[in-house]
């Protein structure tokens, strides 16, 4: 765990956070695939199966978990104990590295999480990787300059909270379990999830206050 204050620089590649554009996407995606499947190298229904899986793969998961430990305080100190054990009590199986971490978001401390050697994220909980998390300008600035990055994704933290950066990597993986919001006392696990953005999961936003709260 590394922690960086740095503030922006002169110029630099921004983080792009809008969405891609997806009819290009699928036009070259489609084209890969049609080669491929008359090459024989991957069947079209090999290609069906795993676009399929993984539109299934969400932050739910990883909502759900942080919804427990907001409610159960034991529960919290078993997650930042052991977070593999934590979430097999939920039914979630983690696999695959050696090592999950899960780290809190205070009013003091706020986290941010990123792997600049490649794009891992524990993908049962947090979802698929978002196209922010694997960009080079992510993945080379938030280190040095990570109140500036997170500028970027509207979130401006106040000057005495301590930025810190968790920087992972294939074998290790990590989680943030963001501060619960102001508001949201007194509402059920449910309704705690529905609060929790995948944004959130990484310490680059703050999970959402409740309607009315």
């Amino acid at each position: 765990m590394s922690q960086g204050e740095g503030g922006a620089h002169g110029s630099h590649e921004p983080i792009r956070t809008e969405e891609p554009d997806v009819e290009y996407l699928k036009h070259q995606v489609m084209a890969l695939v049609g080669l491929l499947s008359r090459k024989g190298v991957v069947p079209y229904q090999e290609f069906l199966h795993e676009v399929h899986r993984l539109e299934g793969i969400d932050h739910r998961e990883g909502a759900r978990v942080v919804a427990h430990a907001w409610s159960d305080p034991g529960y919290k100190e078993r997650l930042l104990l052991d977070a593999v054990a934590a979430t097999a009590e939920l039914g979630i199986e983690i696999k695959g590295y050696d090592r999950l971490e899960v780290v809190e978001n205070t009013p003091a401390v706020h986290h941010v999480v990123v792997c600049t050697t490649c794009s891992c994220v524990p993908s049962p909980l947090s979802g698929s990787t978002p196209d922010w998390y694997k960009s080079t300008a992510y993945r080379s600035r938030v280190v040095g300059e990570p109140r500036a990055v997170l500028r970027e994704f509207g979130l401006e933290l106040p000057a005495e909270v301590d930025v810190k950066v968790v920087d992972t990597d294939a074998r290790r993986r990590c989680m943030v379990l963001p501060l619960r919001p102001a508001g949201a006392e007194g509402l059920s696990e449910a309704q705690l999830t529905t609060l929790v953005t995948q944004e959130s999961l990484f310490g680059v936003g703050v999970a959402k206050g409740p309607v009315g709260g």
